[in-house]
């Protein structure tokens, strides 16, 4: 796949910014849990390790803080993640857990309580659900650049609850905790890897098959969800072998896997090499127990100038990255859904360059793109977009994630049935605290997050009628789930996407949603495909 030279320039320093923020089974035995009536206040559920009891809350049934893993704490720090340890009694289920250490907290709306101890998923179920019931079960992957984040931001109760689903949002290890590939740490397990981020996620997946037909989830229809980082970590699982059966539909929010690459083993070890001579880790021989034993804030401090660069491919874990995996046909098949927002990168560029002047703004374009400079200009004028701002955001949203998005679902098209979406809601709340004055940031990087989940970082809350939309968007979201297609009853027809420039597009806009085949045309992806190539963020 070709990509634009300026995604690693313009994009690839803004994304680590922006990512910043941004057949049923019977229950498990030995953990049967009493009977509840339909709507309890305090429901219970009977795991593989003890009985749990969640909550009602906003017409739903949520079970907070599950351990789905053991703590990865002390000798257990960079190592795969293993089963969860079993409880007596009755475990509450009505509080979330820590989130996972921040390697790069963005000082917005972080998390305050962090633990390496946070290797905890967060279910929700509709009310009236009950053990057998075979409902769909949609599992959440958070974004963050593979630094930062929780799943305890993402609720699902509305989701559950409007589309007959079981919602689960998971946590899972972040920084150099989750993605190091040094040899003296993966050569300790027969992956070979030092993914543990990745396996994690894989764990998750795997206590879902085992326990969440209890919830009345169907353990044989998982879909498996993510946005940006999210969403390229959907990318891996859909390329890992070992990951093969554990879900039947994906999700692809902000993260087209030919965009957001894996670095092959050479690359992660130079990187994680850097990273422990930061750490104070200098010795060969010492070194893993050195990293093991290190306080978790000066890891976090080492990683400042060595951000990680995520789950690496090449190893027994992740054999292949994804894009050639998918693009070669050896990959684990499943439905897709897959799409961007409308201006991406006014999010990266508000943060980055909010003040751009027009003198800069040529500049940095004619120094990005050498000889095609002065063709890049003349697509983009700034006389065509009102500002330089306006104008650098149009161009990084084509040339990245906008023309990325086509590109990668015309390699799932060709194989699966493809369901390609742009939002595009031109009054979209920010993230709060990221709002600059004086700026349009709507439909930026994140702006469909507070349409799909209880999501409360917003500058400010959805509209009486983003919130309908967003109860459109949600049914979409959830007959995906359901039937590997969103087909929704009394709402517009969302085509199959298929290969080729003119493949349909749906836009959702809260005055009209509507299916059309400009998306490539509209983002000038045939231009951006003329570009030479460049390595991968």
């Amino acid at each position: 796949m070709r990509r634009p030279r300026t995604a690693r320039s313009l994009l690839g320093g803004a994304c680590v910014l922006a990512a910043l923020l941004t057949a049923a089974l019977p229950a498990p035995a030995g953990a049967t849990a009493p009977a509840a009536p339909p709507g309890s206040a305090h429901p219970r559920v009977g795991v593989a390790q003890g009985v749990l009891r969640g909550q009602e809350h906003d017409g739903a049934e949520e079970f907070l803080g599950v351990p789905y893993a053991a703590p990865p704490v002390g000798d257990a720090r960079l190592r795969p993640p293993q089963a969860p340890r079993r409880w007596t009694g009755v475990r509450e289920a009505d509080r979330q857990s820590p989130a996972c250490l921040q390697f790069s907290p963005f000082g917005l709306s972080d998390p305050t309580a962090v633990s390496e101890d946070c290797l905890y998923l967060d279910v929700y179920r509709p009310r009236t659900a009950r053990a057998g019931a075979r409902l769909p079960v949609i599992v959440w992957l958070h974004g963050g650049a593979y630094s930062q984040g929780t799943g305890t931001q993402f609720g699902g109760r509305t989701m559950a609850g409007l589309t007959g689903s079981v919602v689960i949002s998971i946590n899972y290890r972040l920084g150099q905790l989750g993605y190091l590939g040094l040899p003296e740490i993966a050569g300790q397990n027969q992956e070979h890897s030092g993914s543990f981020g990745l396996m994690d996620q894989m764990a998750a997946l795997r206590w879902t098959r085992e326990n969440i037909a209890a919830f009345g989830g169907d353990p044989g229809n998982v879909t498996v969800s993510g946005q940006s980082a999210g969403g390229a970590s959907v990318c891996a699982l859909l390329a890992a072998p070992s990951a093969a059966g554990l879900f039947h539909r994906a999700v692809l929010q902000s993260g087209p896997c030919t965009l957001i690459g894996t670095p092959d083993g050479a690359r992660a070890e130079a990187q994680a090499r850097a990273f422990a001579e930061r750490a104070g880790c200098t010795d060969p021989a010492a070194r893993a127990g050195c990293l093991r034993a290190a306080p978790g804030a000066a890891l976090v401090e080492a990683a400042r100038t060595v951000p990680t660069p995520g789950p690496a491919s090449g190893d027994g874990l992740l054999p292949v990255d994804p894009e050639r995996a998918i693009a070669g046909g050896n990959w684990n098949k499943v439905p897709v859904l897959i799409g961007s927002t409308r201006s991406e990168s006014r999010f990266f560029v508000a943060l980055s360059q909010p003040y751009l002047t027009q003198e800069q703004y040529t500049t940095q374009v004619l120094a990005d793109y050498g000889a095609a400079g002065p063709e890049v200009l003349a697509r983009y004028p700034v006389s065509a977009y009102g500002s330089p701002y306006l104008a650098l955001s149009a161009l990084m949203t084509d040339a990245t994630f906008a023309c990325q998005t086509q590109w990668t679902a015309q390699l799932f098209a060709g194989q699966v049935p493809t369901f390609v979406y742009e939002f595009d809601d031109p009054d979209s709340p920010t993230l709060a605290g990221a709002q600059v004055p004086g700026l349009d940031e709507s439909n930026g990087h994140s702006a469909e997050l507070a349409y799909l989940h209880d999501f409360g970082l917003t500058a400010r809350p959805l509209t009486a009628g983003q919130i309908a939309f967003a109860a459109r968007m949600k049914r979409y979201w959830g007959a995906f789930a359901r039937y590997g297609a969103p087909v929704v009853p009394g709402q517009p027809v969302w085509p199959a996407s298929r290969s080729g420039a003119a493949a349909p597009v749906i836009t959702l806009n809260p005055a009209v949603i509507r299916a059309g085949t400009s998306f490539a045309a509209d983002h000038q992806c045939a231009f951006w495909r003329t570009l030479p190539p460049r390595p991968p963020l």
